[in-house]
């Protein structure tokens, strides 16, 4: 069964005045590691998740035919973070590309890279009743973790190659944001409880 997957990183003594950096070098490290260059979307939460955004802002607009859709990391956050508040949340979406099997009318399915949409999420130490004590001072929601796994799949090898592109880039990706942004300490989990690791440790074991 596919699962949410989430990477949580911690600071130490972080001040909310410092968020803005740390966002700014987990965001710019996507590009390097599979992902887009640019933020799609900023918006900032009140209070919780309950509450309605202060702050919508997609950056798909274009200034000249050859301009870039999207907007660099560090001004989408300056502009987020202008609504600087300890029980803020500021989520960024960014365009972040896997292996998937895609299937067309009338042909054979195939292997291609498939560009889904990535929150990366800063919590203000007030937001949602201290939620960063949990999620991390900034969290990363990856979406399903079938391209990890591919459970519906028999894994030959040209499967198993391409979740194991997925899982390398995962990898890389997560030890990327942990040092280029400082982190002290990483947590990658999931809703189920059960460690990425694990599952494919399992899968892997069931298909040989």
């Amino acid at each position: 069964m596919a699962d949410t997957l989430y990477l949580s990183l911690w600071y130490p003594n972080l001040r909310t005045t410092a968020l803005g950096d740390k966002l700014t070098a987990v965001l710019g490290a996507f590009a390097a590691h599979g992902g887009e260059a640019r933020v799609y979307s900023a918006t900032v939460w009140p209070v919780s998740w309950s509450e309605s955004p202060v702050l919508q802002q997609v950056f798909g607009r274009r200034v000249g035919k050859d301009a870039e859709l999207g907007a660099v990391p560090q001004l989408a956050v300056e502009e987020a973070l202008e609504l600087l508040h300890d029980d803020y949340a500021y989520e960024f979406q960014i365009g972040w590309s896997l292996w998937e099997l895609e299937a067309s009318e009338g042909l054979d399915p195939r292997w291609a890279r498939v560009s889904r949409l990535v929150r990366v999420i800063g919590f203000g130490p007030l937001f949602d009743e201290g939620a960063y004590e949990t999620d991390g001072h900034i969290r990363i929601d990856f979406g399903s973790d079938a391209p990890f796994l591919e459970e519906d799949l028999e894994l030959d090898s040209v499967a198993a190659r391409h979740v194991e592109e997925n899982v390398r880039q995962l990898v890389e990706l997560t030890a990327a944001v942990e040092k280029i942004s400082g982190a002290t300490a990483r947590l990658l989990w999931s809703e189920l409880g059960e460690s990425l690791a694990q599952r494919l440790a399992k899968r892997l074991r069931g298909s040989n």
